[in-house]
């Protein structure tokens, strides 16, 4: 008991001298230099106007800046319904205010019930007739065989011809007295 109560007092003490932010890294933030140099030009003036005239679209559009602070414009376009919006508007500092104008008279066209009647088929007057089938006509005969016949083959046997092999005592290669050569360098144990 006596040892718990030690080892809990050393932790007490071990963990409250423990200052870690002394001994941590310090990292400074990176700083990064831009090179890019944002360039604003002053507004121009400008005039365009263009047109769509189809089958399908019925369309105009024109804008205009005088100062190239305000702009001014309208676009026209012809509705389904066969109305005309005409939209006239101003965009300066204060923001954009838009005159919306209709012309002409919506029309719809009246719902008229269709009388269509559905085709009416009769059954088919094709009638197949069965199929009929004959015997068939092919007849199996029974297989005839030969037994085959075989002529023994003409054999020749090898010949060998041996020869007795001769031995001779081998010559020594050596001589009879060692040589020996004294190192040049003597080792010391």
């Amino acid at each position: 008991m006596k040892f718990l109560i030690l080892a809990a007092l050393f932790a007490v003490a071990a963990a409250d001298s423990y200052r870690s932010a002394e001994y941590a890294p310090k990292y400074e933030a990176p700083a990064y230099k831009s090179t890019y140099e944002a360039k604003y030009e002053t507004p121009q003036p400008y005039d365009f106007s263009w047109a769509v005239n189809d089958y399908y679209n019925d369309y105009e559009h024109s804008e205009k800046s005088v100062d190239g602070n305000v702009v001014t414009g309208s676009y026209r376009v012809v509705l389904p319904d066969g109305r005309t919006q005409i939209v006239t508007y101003r965009a300066d500092s204060y923001g954009y205010v838009a005159d919306v104008k209709y012309t002409g008279e919506a029309k719809y066209p009246e719902y008229v019930a269709n009388n269509y009647k559905a085709t009416t088929y009769s059954a088919p007057a094709y009638k197949p007739t069965p199929p009929t089938y004959s015997a068939p006509a092919y007849k199996p005969t029974a297989p005839t065989y030969t037994a085959p016949t075989y002529t023994a083959p003409a054999k020749k046997g090898p010949t060998y011809t041996v020869t007795a092999p001769t031995y001779s005592a081998p010559a020594p290669s050596y001589t009879a007295t060692p040589v020996y050569k004294a190192p040049a360098v003597q080792p010391q144990y």
